[in-house]
């Protein structure tokens, strides 16, 4: 569900703060938007059925800020569905995501702002992010590969969601085609972010620092990723969204960055059957034998994995094979 075009208000940029249980690290990231040097703006904290006291904080800060401001209380449904509440509320011409534990650099807006308007056929502007650990180690470079100058989001993301939520400011024409986000609650945003891709959307840059991503021992969604039956089933269903993206924007199977993918899709296939999830695992293994194009060793290793799976079941095959990967780094992938 998008606004209709005449509710968004031009100049315009909407933060989007998903939040759940984490009244100490909110105040900051809200504080590091209302220290942007530009104007106007506007806050929407969506706070996600918290437990704790951070729906009256989110309140607090509310009152504390009129105007500028606006609280969503809504029941537990993850990320996703918190930024999408927000989404749907929003009314500025740019929208930026960012996560309750991470901050904007205070030029931000008004550099990626200037940026978008100076490049209309951009859909998204982004700058450089730097990861800080909890010993305040590690800003003075870039993460991933936001310090790189790409134009397509596509083929690189395919490979890697290579920037933070925090990273990217999105034209608002951008999020409305691109549709609601999905109630995923893990790797939500890479699909997200790929959907957004496949939608053939050109980047603009600014090489600037722009946001940070602070390192913290409080919870984080994508912890125990690859053990967690719960978080591997959302991670399941958004690999097999992202290889329908991908096919979409039109990315050749023997393309170095699909063949990068089948091998994940092939390894995620072995982790879901190591954890029980019989389902999950053959359906991916599927997907990895459909997208895979790296030659006969390849090919032959990912069906062999499918026969042996077919006799000792997807569980087993998934712990074996698992446990020659601790031997044998690489015996799979290679």
């Amino acid at each position: 569900m998008s606004r209709p075009s005449g509710d968004v208000v031009q100049g315009l940029v909407t933060t989007i703060i998903p939040v759940h249980d984490r009244a100490d690290l909110l105040e900051e990231a809200v504080g590091s938007v209302i220290a942007q040097s530009y104007r106007p703006i506007e806050i929407v904290i969506v706070d996600d059925g918290s437990t704790d006291g951070t729906g009256l904080a989110a309140d607090e800060i509310e009152s504390a800020h009129p105007g500028v401001v606006r609280v969503l209380h809504v029941p537990n449904g993850g990320p996703g569905l918190a930024r999408e509440a927000g989404r749907r509320v929003a009314r500025g011409e740019f929208i930026q995501y960012l996560d309750s534990d991470d901050v904007l650099l205070p030029e931000k807006f008004e550099r990626q702002v200037a940026a978008l308007l100076a490049d209309p056929g951009a859909g998204v502007c982004y700058g450089i992010t730097r990861y800080v650990d909890e010993e305040g180690k590690g800003g003075d470079r870039p993460t991933r590969r936001t310090g790189e100058r790409i134009e397509w989001m596509f083929p690189s993301f395919l490979v890697d969601r290579w920037w933070a939520t925090s990273t990217a400011l999105f034209r608002r024409s951008v999020t409305d085609a691109v549709g609601p986000w999905t109630g995923l609650r893990n790797e939500e945003d890479w699909e997200y972010d790929c959907r957004v891709a496949a939608l053939g959307t050109r980047l603009c840059y600014v090489p600037h620092f722009v946001s940070e991503v602070r390192g913290h021992a409080g919870e984080r969604l994508s912890r125990s990723g690859s053990t967690d039956p719960d978080k591997l089933r959302d991670r399941a269903a958004a690999h097999a969204l992202i290889l329908g993206h991908a096919r979409r924007a039109g990315i050749r199977a023997d393309s170095e960055e699909m063949r990068h993918f089948a091998k994940e899709l092939f390894l995620l296939a072995r982790q879901c059957g190591a954890a029980g999830l019989a389902a999950e695992a053959r359906h991916l293994h599927g997907l990895a034998m459909e997208a895979s194009d790296g030659g006969p060793r390849r090919n032959l290793d990912v069906r062999i994995y499918g026969w042996v799976a077919r006799v000792v079941g997807w569980e087993r095959a998934g712990r074996m094979a698992l446990e020659m990967d601790r031997q044998r780094p690489g015996r799979w992938r290679a």
